[in-house]
């Protein structure tokens, strides 16, 4: 399905006879023909001729006939190339009929561990966990679809220091209005409360530092009231999920509790292969190639020095769990770039323990941030953190009365399912379509707009679509013949048949950018020859290619916007 590859494969062999070694042939699409190639530029000084007479020689060499209808040499030395109609007419046909859509499934299927979202019990989510939930969720759609086994992990906060003071807060407010106060969602005021407590009180201070040593001894007291702290934030985080729609469930929570019998065992493994030095009375390993400004290698404390572990232990048992008992091969961490270090000393001490040795490996999938107007971090008017389910809400409410707006013959659920589907997927594409290692402006104007690269803009293209299958009463027919005399017709086709390309490129670099810019692109494709190629009054055969060619965009968007999380309304 994929034209580029089909090319280079042909001309590969053409370079190859000519220069007497392999070569890439560098083909890309092009603005003077469908594609061009232009490796016989760099090859002119290597051979000692001119760069026409190489390209001229590969031209004589390579077998086209069957994919080009013209292939030249111009200018100093480039291949121009137009693809045959009646070949691109026969990948569209394909792609009609392919459940996949030129995206095959993986060969040799991959469990995959994908560690995102992780907020942190007791606490509100707020707009910094948007990003990694939504990119996380993104990856784990796309890999699944592609044939992987993917295992979600929700990497919680719910163990350390911090619980003493909140079981301790929970205890004084007494266990019915604590666990409404939670379950509610209220966890800034609960958190909030018990730090000011904390800060402010020496015996509520010692007897949290009490509540620790009971919680970490497995009192039985103790540990009740942390997990009714768990249950409902959980309960809370998934009400969050539900609202973003996203594929997170009650099986994907994995806190830091649950490594905590691992630890010891890690830091014993670690001893035992010789990679524990001491530092300050702290057990460290020194991964290499983490270097500080002095030249010295970066500690990285697996047991702190009061005999407590700390976020490396944590996160090298998660490791060595996920290699070791799931036989993970590929582990994502969907975290923000300021860890990127942390990380790296994580993998790296993994890989000398043995434990992410080939073909495991682990990767971080870091990301910017969120920014406000003004440039700046995105904050609520009181200069806090923005609650993520307040940002949720208010994009449901803003999409919701632009449908209505717009559409006054939508009901009212059905005003309301468009409002949410519309407003979450703007949230989303916002952060998917921008280059994740760099910030971007949360801008409500530009987000919800039917115009541009955004998601309502890709959303409505689907809509359209399917108003004209309303309307013609009848279905695709998937086998009928393709035309493609007019440009339009031809530009669509290229970029429906480039799908499978992006898909799988997508799949390797995680960034869903190319994705989200592909799928602009199409829906740029299909309104120019929307506009320009009519379809219900068309005749006959045409009529019918047609249908092929609106039925197979409106596969493909809703398709690509599936993988990255965002739904497709009918109407809008």
């Amino acid at each position: 399905m994929d034209l580029e590859k089909l090319l280079t494969d042909r001309l590969a062999p053409a370079f190859a006879a000519v220069a007497g070694a392999s070569v890439d042939p560098v083909v890309r699409r092009s603005q003077h023909a469908d594609f061009q190639s232009d490796a016989a530029l760099a090859l002119a000084r290597r051979l000692g001729r001119p760069p026409r007479a190489i390209a001229a020689d590969v031209l004589a060499r390579a077998d086209l006939t069957d994919l080009c209808s013209a292939a030249e040499v111009s200018g100093p030395g480039f291949l121009n190339l137009t693809i045959a109609d009646k070949t691109l007419a026969g990948l569209v046909s394909a792609l009609a009929t392919d459940p996949q859509l030129g995206v095959p499934v993986v060969a040799e299927s991959e469990t995959v561990v994908v560690d995102y979202s992780a907020p942190n019990v007791a606490k509100e989510m707020h707009v910094g966990h948007l990003r990694s939930t939504v990119i996380g969720d993104a990856a784990a759609r796309l890999l699944e679809w592609l044939g992987h086994q993917v295992l979600r992990a929700n990497h919680l906060g719910d163990w350390g220091t911090p619980f003493g003071m909140l079981i301790e807060h929970l205890v004084d407010l007494g266990e019915a209005e604590a666990t409404q106060e939670v379950s509610m969602g209220d966890l800034d005021s609960f958190y909030k409360a018990a730090r000011v407590k904390f800060d402010a009180d020496e015996a509520f201070r010692e007897r949290s530092r009490l509540r620790v040593v009971a919680l970490q001894g497995g009192d039985a007291v103790t540990l009740r009231l942390w997990r009714l702290l768990v249950e409902q934030s959980e309960r809370y985080f998934l009400t969050v999920y539900d609202l973003l729609d996203v594929t997170l469930t009650e099986r994907d929570f994995h806190g830091e509790s649950s490594y905590n019998d691992l630890l010891g065992p890690v830091v014993e493994e670690l001893d035992r292969l010789g990679l524990l030095r001491e530092s300050d009375g702290a057990a460290c390993v020194f991964p290499p190639g983490s270097v500080g400004r002095d030249g010295e290698l970066l500690p990285l404390i697996v047991r702190k020095s009061d005999g407590g572990y700390g976020y490396s232990a944590t996160d090298l048992a998660a490791i060595r769990h996920r290699t070791g008992r799931l036989g993970a091969t590929r582990l994502l961490y969907v975290v923000g770039l300021p860890q990127r270090r942390h990380f790296e000393m994580v993998y790296a001490a993994a890989a000398q323990a043995g434990w992410l040795a080939p073909p495991a490996r682990a990767e971080h999938v870091g990301f910017g941030s969120i920014l406000g107007p003004d440039g700046r971090m995105l904050r609520s008017r009181a200069g806090g953190s923005v609650k993520l389910v307040g940002l949720l809400e208010e994009a449901i409410v803003r999409a919701t009365a632009l449908a209505r707006e717009r559409n006054p013959d939508l009901g009212e659920a059905e005003a309301a399912e468009v409002g949410r589907a519309v407003g979450i997927g703007a949230i989303k594409y916002a952060d998917l379509s921008s280059d994740r290692h760099k910030d971007y402006v949360l801008d409500w104007e530009r987000m919800l707009s039917l115009d541009g690269n955004t998601s309502p803009y890709l959303q409505y293209a689907y809509s359209r679509i399917r108003s004209i299958f309303r309307r013609a009463g009848v279905a695709a027919r998937p086998e009928a013949g393709i035309s493609l005399a007019e440009p339009t017709e031809r530009a669509l086709a290229f970029e429906l048949v480039g799908f499978g390309r992006v898909v799988g490129e997508v799949a390797e670099n995680l960034e869903f950018h190319h994705l989200a810019g592909y799928l602009y692109r199409l829906a740029a494709a299909f309104s120019a020859f929307y506009e320009r190629c009519p379809v219900l009054r068309a005749d006959g055969p045409v009529r019918e290619s047609r249908l092929v060619l609106c039925d197979l965009t409106a596969r493909v968007l809703r398709q690509g916007l599936y993988l990255l999380g965002i739904r497709t309304p009918e109407r809008m």
